[in-house]
């Protein structure tokens, strides 16, 4: 470790802790003023299982711990000094992760409290996206699983290549994050893990340590880590639509940040992207729109095999760990061809499970979940059809 990541340690655990630490006090009161705010999600019998009404503002104490914390904190760091090492990425990019995570917070708040039609969410992913590359944050290389990255030149055809890639990176996380927004404290816990990874992959890099990355990666994770108690099952707060904006953006913000950790964020995240990937593949092949809910996706896999809601949670938690320490352990080029082969590999264990589990994906040969699932079991019929959607509402 450098010593510049080395002089950071000290501010990148006090970030760790206090956004813990604020956001296991705030998700109290997201909890408390929830009736006033218009985010409930209430009980339905034909898509809900929960039995009693629980509050989706969970998301607002999350973006707002990491605004909040990060936004203070930097304002002390520029006035006092103290962690001078802290200064590696430009002011405009580590703006727009913070002015991002607000917006993305309150598109959020809209769906929870308005439920919005998939078209505005839509609009919503793109403003998103739009902040970022104001910033001039842009994915300028690719990795190459047998060769050289692909860096895209300094070019029209090179610019447009770079916006359009990093668009739909940030708008697939976005929905990627939805989509793993299933069970209780899934999300959460997986973003947990993520976001870790990346900020240790920053602090340890040989060749361009980014001690503030690492610090903005604490951050969010110190939002989740507080978060996280009043999240997993059985839930008291769901982080809702909010949350799946904030925590996405931030994710697919940091991994572009400096060194790209592109590959890294893919096979750290490779529950949740392949899930998706397949998901909207099955869902086309059957005719059917990428964004019409069902139950097929991973976690729903492991509850249709007999898993509890917390085995299946803990499950994919031990799968992103493992899928972490390989990504700590591989170089880009091995990291992008492990992610290639889970992408393989994870669409021929679905289809087994699949079969094993013998149910129908269509939602439609559901309509009686709430008596043959219990709420120990499952918090939700997908969160995807709940309202938390973030793009599969029709």
């Amino acid at each position: 470790m450098s010593q510049a990541a080395l002089a950071a340690l000290p501010a990148i655990f006090a970030a760790l802790g206090i956004a813990a630490v604020v956001s296991f006090v705030l998700t109290p009161l997201a909890i408390r003023f929830a009736p006033r705010l218009g985010a409930i999600d209430h009980p339905d019998a034909e898509r809900r299982v929960h039995q009693r009404p629980i509050p989706r503002t969970g998301g607002l104490a999350v973006a707002g711990t990491f605004v909040g914390v990060g936004v203070l904190g930097l304002i002390a760091n520029d006035l006092l000094h103290f962690a001078p090492a802290l200064r590696a990425v430009r002011t405009p990019e580590v703006l727009a992760l913070f002015v991002g995570v607000a917006v993305g917070g309150v598109i959020g708040y809209l769906d929870d409290r308005l439920q919005l039609r998939a078209r505005w969410q839509f609009i919503g992913q793109f403003v998103l996206a739009g902040i970022a590359l104001l910033a001039d944050i842009r994915i300028n290389r690719l990795p190459n699983p047998i060769g050289d990255a692909f860096v895209f030149q300094n070019d029209f055809v090179g610019e447009a290549a770079a916006i359009a890639a990093t668009t739909l990176w940030i708008v697939g996380m976005l929905n990627s994050a939805n989509f793993v927004d299933g069970l209780d404290g899934l999300l959460a816990g997986v973003a947990l893990i993520a976001v870790t990874t990346l900020g240790v992959i920053s602090l340890i890099d040989p060749v361009s340590p980014q001690p503030l990355v690492a610090m903005l990666c604490a951050l969010l994770a110190g939002s989740l880590l507080g978060f996280l108690p009043y999240n997993f099952h059985p839930a008291r707060v769901f982080i809702g639509t909010a949350g799946v904006f904030a925590v996405g953006y931030a994710l697919a913000v940091l991994s572009v940040l400096g060194t790209a950790k592109v590959a890294v964020a893919l096979l750290v995240l490779g529950v949740p992207v392949i899930d998706t990937f397949w998901i909207i593949i099955r869902r086309v092949a059957q005719g059917r729109s990428p964004f019409d809910a069902d139950r097929g996706h991973f976690h729903h896999r492991l509850l249709d095999l007999g898993l509890t809601h917390r085995q299946a949670v803990v499950m994919i938690y031990a799968i992103c760990i493992v899928l972490a320490v390989l990504s700590l352990a591989l170089s880009g080029r091995g990291q992008i061809s492990a992610f290639l082969v889970i992408v393989l590999g994870g669409g021929l264990v679905l289809y087994i499970m699949t079969r094993r589990a013998g149910k129908s994906l269509d939602r439609s040969s559901y309509p009686d979940d709430t008596e043959t699932e219990t709420p120990d079991d499952v918090r939700d019929v997908g969160e995807d059809i709940s309202g938390t959607s973030s793009g599969e509402r029709a």
